[in-house]
């Protein structure tokens, strides 16, 4: 059984195995390929070790050129997110485990509900741009780098968050 990388698909993270050496295989051959070749592809080489339903298929693939696209340091367009998603960045030090740990009972005690990822990979930490960690994003803002802010800070942005999506998504 090779790495588990997780992805966002239709909105859920599933998790794909052996993504990270199927995008290393194809990074020079596609790199210069459109969405729909990449896609198919992928989806192809994804398919050997992984189920991928059948109605899912058109899902996956976006979902799977996307991280491709991410991986080979492509700009690509982030998805405003229809609930909080909370990423800690940190190789798993004691503080960035300390700052997991608070997001995750800031949350319960302002009942809230939110996804939480801990992103330990240097790459994928690289790409966000911070240059420290422990690192928080909420909805794509990073609030706090280099530190462990107090849990009353956290649930702050937490709420500021949750009412900036309520307001943007009763704009839609």
């Amino acid at each position: 059984m090779g790495d588990i990388k997780q992805i966002r698909v239709n909105n859920n993270l599933v998790g794909i195995v052996g993504l990270q050496g199927i995008m290393e295989d194809m990074a020079k051959d596609f790199s210069e390929r459109s969405d729909d070749e990449i896609g198919q592809e992928i989806l192809s080489r994804a398919a050997n070790q992984n189920y991928i339903p059948r109605r899912a298929e058109d899902a996956y693939s976006l979902a799977l050129v996307r991280e491709f696209r991410i991986f080979l340091g492509q700009e690509v367009e982030d998805a405003p997110p229809d609930r909080l998603q909370i990423i800690v960045l940190g190789p798993g030090c004691a503080r960035c485990t300390q700052l997991e740990r608070d997001v995750r009972d800031a949350l319960a005690e302002l009942q809230l509900p939110g996804e939480l990822i801990h992103v330990d990979d240097l790459r994928v930490i690289a790409h966000y741009g911070v240059m420290g960690t422990p690192a928080l994003i909420i909805n794509g803002k990073v609030v706090s780098v280099g530190t462990t802010p107090p849990r009353q800070q956290i649930k702050e942005w937490l709420r500021e968050a949750d009412v900036s999506l309520a307001i943007a998504n009763s704009a839609s």
